[in-house]
């Protein structure tokens, strides 16, 4: 029996979020046994470059593509390794087990080689997190960290709280212990996807990275509100809002995609649409950030998008949405 019990309360939004969840998981196993292998693919780019993006990376989904098919790269050596470790990392997400202390140090030594000193060890010394300058959580002290360690994962192989919800409570758990010296975020996020794809093995495919990503400051807002109360519930409510988010995105893309339009439309008009659709506010110039093309490009896309139906402008050019016609 786990002596460690995580501080949170399952309210009503946590549970309303979870039915409603479960709902769209249903609508989404519907169609992931059509969802092609191109789809995958591009939903773990975006998933990896979002999540290495949150850790100040400056790689885009089309260099990391780019890095995915062999293809030489422009940008930081730090940079293209970091995407280098998280698709190795990745590609072995199935043959680990949440609760095992060898797969997590093994993730770390995959996803960190080349960046830290140590990687794949629990931290030796003390460590705080900052922003700018500012101390914002200060982590337990090193000589506490295989203890908490051996008992969040304790807790989670023994728990019988809804993996929706244990994956959540994980996630903030380890970030408040911050048991490496590097790559805790990146390693958190990943084992959520972990917990999550054990239970329902499509899971692995579903890009909560990427709203995250365009929800940076709350993700961190979020996790020092928890830290200052003691209690993650807020935290989890915020990630099953993401997951549910992304699910709808996930059941959206492929009706928007049928077989008539990607004949008519390229790849990367695709991937606007995919984009717009999760982020209707993006600009031309977030959008070829994204896409590692040009702005000018872009607007052609878009151009293309409207003329064909395809994609409507809402409201002013500044301070406008998209709206991704189905």
């Amino acid at each position: 029996m786990s002596r460690f019990q995580p501080p949170f309360t399952i309210t009503p939004s946590i549970l309303n979020q979870v039915v409603e969840i479960g709902e769209l998981l249903g609508h989404w196993a519907a169609h992931s046994g059509r969802t092609s292998p191109l789809l995958r693919k591009e939903n773990r780019i975006r998933t990896i470059q979002a999540s290495l993006a949150i850790e100040h990376n400056s790689l885009t989904t089309g260099q990391v593509t780019a890095i995915m098919e062999g293809k030489r790269v422009l940008a930081p050596e730090k940079d293209i390794q970091e995407v280098r470790n998280a698709i190795v990392a990745y590609e072995h997400l199935s043959g680990w087990k949440p609760w095992e202390r060898h797969d997590l140090l093994y993730a770390h030594r995959l996803l960190m080689t080349g960046l830290v000193d140590n990687p794949g060890l629990l931290r030796n010394s003390d460590v705080g997190v900052y922003r700018g300058n500012q101390l914002v959580h200060m982590a337990p002290p090193a000589s506490q960290m295989s203890r908490l360690i051996d008992d969040l994962l304790c807790w989670l192989k023994e728990t019988d709280i809804h993996p929706l919800i244990a994956s959540s409570v994980f996630h903030y758990e380890f970030e408040f212990i911050h048991p490496f010296s590097d790559g805790n975020g990146r390693m958190g996020r990943l084992w959520q996807t972990l917990i999550l794809s054990h239970w329902r093995a499509e899971l692995a495919w579903l890009p909560v990275e990427t709203l995250i990503h365009f929800q940076q400051e709350r993700y961190y807002q979020i996790l020092g509100q928890c830290d200052r109360v003691s209690d993650c519930t807020a935290f989890v409510e915020f990630m099953l809002h993401n997951m549910a988010e992304a699910l709808r995105e996930g059941i959206a893309v492929p009706a928007v995609m049928s077989e008539k339009m990607s004949e008519e439309m390229s790849e990367k008009e695709n991937s606007v649409l995919q984009l717009l659709t999760v982020q209707p506010q993006m600009t031309a110039a977030m959008l070829a950030s994204m896409l590692g093309v040009t702005q000018r490009t872009v607007e052609r896309y878009l151009r293309n998008l409207q003329s064909k139906g395809k994609l409507k402008r809402l409201g002013a050019r500044k301070r406008g949405s998209w709206q991704v016609m189905t």
